[in-house]
Protein backbone atom coordinates (compact mmCIF):
# COMPACT_ATOMS: atom_id res chain seq x y z
CA UNK A 1 0.00 0.00 0.00
CA UNK A 2 1.54 3.46 -1.30
CA UNK A 3 1.30 6.38 1.43
CA UNK A 4 -1.34 8.86 0.68
CA UNK A 5 -0.41 12.35 -0.49
CA UNK A 6 -0.99 15.07 1.77
CA UNK A 7 -4.27 16.26 1.22
CA UNK A 8 -5.79 13.50 -0.62
CA UNK A 9 -8.35 11.68 2.02
CA UNK A 10 -11.09 13.33 3.96
CA UNK A 11 -12.81 10.52 6.93
CA UNK A 12 -15.44 10.63 8.71
CA UNK A 13 -17.97 8.18 11.23
CA UNK A 14 -20.97 7.30 12.89
CA UNK A 15 -22.68 4.77 15.33
CA UNK A 16 -25.89 4.16 13.71
CA UNK A 17 -28.15 1.81 15.97
CA UNK A 18 -28.82 -1.01 13.50
CA UNK A 19 -27.01 -3.85 12.42
CA UNK A 20 -24.42 -3.85 9.36
CA UNK A 21 -26.74 -5.06 6.95
CA UNK A 22 -29.61 -2.70 7.55
CA UNK A 23 -27.04 0.18 7.32
CA UNK A 24 -25.56 -1.17 4.53
CA UNK A 25 -29.23 -0.99 2.91
CA UNK A 26 -30.11 2.29 4.72
CA UNK A 27 -27.39 4.04 2.48
CA UNK A 28 -27.52 2.11 -0.90
CA UNK A 29 -31.32 1.88 -1.28
CA UNK A 30 -32.31 4.59 0.92
CA UNK A 31 -29.71 7.42 0.14
CA UNK A 32 -32.63 10.28 -0.51
CA UNK A 33 -34.14 9.68 2.95
CA UNK A 34 -31.08 10.50 4.25
CA UNK A 35 -29.16 12.61 1.90
CA UNK A 36 -29.48 16.06 3.37
CA UNK A 37 -31.27 18.73 1.04
CA UNK A 38 -30.21 21.70 0.07
CA UNK A 39 -27.25 23.43 -2.83
CA UNK A 40 -24.71 22.15 -0.07
CA UNK A 41 -25.51 18.72 -0.16
CA UNK A 42 -27.51 18.61 -3.90
CA UNK A 43 -27.49 20.06 -7.32
CA UNK A 44 -31.24 20.26 -7.77
CA UNK A 45 -33.19 23.59 -5.59
CA UNK A 46 -35.08 23.14 -3.03
CA UNK A 47 -36.82 20.11 -2.64
CA UNK A 48 -37.35 18.67 -6.20
CA UNK A 49 -34.49 16.20 -6.43
CA UNK A 50 -34.18 12.42 -5.45
CA UNK A 51 -30.68 11.12 -4.85
CA UNK A 52 -30.28 7.84 -5.60
CA UNK A 53 -27.76 4.74 -5.85
CA UNK A 54 -28.04 1.55 -8.05
CA UNK A 55 -27.21 -1.23 -5.63
CA UNK A 56 -25.17 -3.44 -7.76
CA UNK A 57 -21.88 -3.78 -8.77
CA UNK A 58 -21.64 -0.62 -11.60
CA UNK A 59 -24.87 0.76 -10.34
CA UNK A 60 -25.10 4.72 -11.05
CA UNK A 61 -24.77 7.29 -8.03
CA UNK A 62 -27.10 9.94 -9.48
CA UNK A 63 -29.63 12.56 -8.38
CA UNK A 64 -32.27 13.33 -10.82
CA UNK A 65 -35.07 16.54 -10.35
CA UNK A 66 -37.39 18.42 -13.14
CA UNK A 67 -36.59 21.75 -13.64
CA UNK A 68 -38.34 24.85 -13.96
CA UNK A 69 -39.86 23.66 -17.85
CA UNK A 70 -40.50 20.19 -16.22
CA UNK A 71 -37.94 18.62 -18.19
CA UNK A 72 -36.43 15.66 -15.94
CA UNK A 73 -32.53 16.46 -15.86
CA UNK A 74 -30.44 13.29 -14.44
CA UNK A 75 -26.78 14.17 -13.21
CA UNK A 76 -24.23 10.82 -12.54
CA UNK A 77 -22.63 11.45 -9.60
CA UNK A 78 -20.56 8.23 -9.88
CA UNK A 79 -20.52 4.48 -10.33
CA UNK A 80 -20.31 1.66 -8.16
CA UNK A 81 -16.91 0.44 -7.88
CA UNK A 82 -16.88 -2.54 -4.97
CA UNK A 83 -19.94 -3.85 -3.60
CA UNK A 84 -19.47 -6.21 -0.97
CA UNK A 85 -23.13 -6.33 0.98
CA UNK A 86 -22.92 -5.69 3.88
CA UNK A 87 -19.23 -4.76 4.65
CA UNK A 88 -17.72 -2.41 1.98
CA UNK A 89 -18.99 -0.35 -0.76
CA UNK A 90 -16.82 1.83 -3.28
CA UNK A 91 -18.17 4.49 -5.83
CA UNK A 92 -16.64 6.93 -8.07
CA UNK A 93 -17.45 10.44 -6.86
CA UNK A 94 -17.78 13.07 -9.23
CA UNK A 95 -18.39 16.98 -8.45
CA UNK A 96 -20.74 19.03 -10.62
CA UNK A 97 -17.71 21.45 -11.61
CA UNK A 98 -15.63 18.40 -12.45
CA UNK A 99 -14.05 17.71 -16.15
CA UNK A 100 -14.84 14.88 -17.55
CA UNK A 101 -11.45 13.23 -16.72
CA UNK A 102 -11.84 14.22 -12.89
CA UNK A 103 -12.87 11.98 -10.30
CA UNK A 104 -12.87 10.88 -6.50
CA UNK A 105 -13.35 7.83 -4.63
CA UNK A 106 -15.36 7.02 -1.29
CA UNK A 107 -15.05 3.84 -0.17
CA UNK A 108 -18.21 3.28 3.07
CA UNK A 109 -17.31 0.45 5.73
CA UNK A 110 -19.98 -1.40 7.88
CA UNK A 111 -18.32 -2.98 11.43
CA UNK A 112 -20.27 -4.33 14.15
CA UNK A 113 -19.86 -2.95 17.32
CA UNK A 114 -20.04 -4.43 20.85
CA UNK A 115 -23.27 -2.53 21.43
CA UNK A 116 -24.42 -4.04 18.36
CA UNK A 117 -24.50 -0.81 16.35
CA UNK A 118 -23.18 -0.21 13.26
CA UNK A 119 -20.09 1.50 13.12
CA UNK A 120 -20.22 3.25 9.32
CA UNK A 121 -16.67 4.92 8.62
CA UNK A 122 -16.62 6.98 5.22
CA UNK A 123 -12.94 7.67 3.49
CA UNK A 124 -13.51 10.22 0.77
CA UNK A 125 -9.94 10.28 -1.56
CA UNK A 126 -7.99 11.04 -4.46
CA UNK A 127 -8.32 14.70 -3.81
CA UNK A 128 -4.39 14.87 -4.53
CA UNK A 129 -5.47 14.59 -8.03
CA UNK A 130 -7.98 17.45 -8.02
CA UNK A 131 -5.85 20.63 -8.72
CA UNK A 132 -5.74 23.20 -5.45
CA UNK A 133 -7.04 26.08 -7.19
CA UNK A 134 -10.02 23.67 -8.31
CA UNK A 135 -13.52 25.61 -7.86
CA UNK A 136 -15.25 22.66 -6.04
CA UNK A 137 -12.21 23.60 -2.97
CA UNK A 138 -13.89 27.35 -2.75
CA UNK A 139 -10.34 29.13 -2.39
CA UNK A 140 -9.18 26.92 0.58
CA UNK A 141 -5.97 25.66 1.25
CA UNK A 142 -5.51 21.87 0.72
CA UNK A 143 -5.56 20.93 4.75
CA UNK A 144 -8.88 23.72 5.28
CA UNK A 145 -10.41 22.03 2.17
CA UNK A 146 -10.33 18.09 3.45
CA UNK A 147 -11.63 19.51 6.89
CA UNK A 148 -14.14 20.89 5.09
CA UNK A 149 -15.00 17.50 3.06
CA UNK A 150 -14.64 15.59 6.76
CA UNK A 151 -17.00 17.72 7.59
CA UNK A 152 -19.44 17.51 4.95
CA UNK A 153 -18.76 13.92 5.56
CA UNK A 154 -20.06 14.20 9.13
CA UNK A 155 -22.95 16.14 8.32
CA UNK A 156 -24.46 13.45 6.23
CA UNK A 157 -23.40 10.56 8.44
CA UNK A 158 -25.17 12.62 11.00
CA UNK A 159 -28.13 12.49 9.43
CA UNK A 160 -27.77 8.30 8.21
CA UNK A 161 -27.74 7.83 11.98
CA UNK A 162 -30.66 9.85 12.93
CA UNK A 163 -32.40 7.83 9.67
CA UNK A 164 -31.10 4.92 11.36
CA UNK A 165 -32.51 5.62 15.18
CA UNK A 166 -36.01 6.40 13.74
Amino acid sequence: MTAAAPGDRARAMASVAVTPEAAFALFTEQMDLWWRRGRRYRIAPGDRGLMAMEPRLGGRVFESWHDDAGVERVREIGRVQVWEPPHRLVFSWRAANFAADESTEVEVLFSSTESGHTQVSVEHRGWASIRPDHPVRHGEEVAAFIRTMGMWWGDLLTALRRRGAS
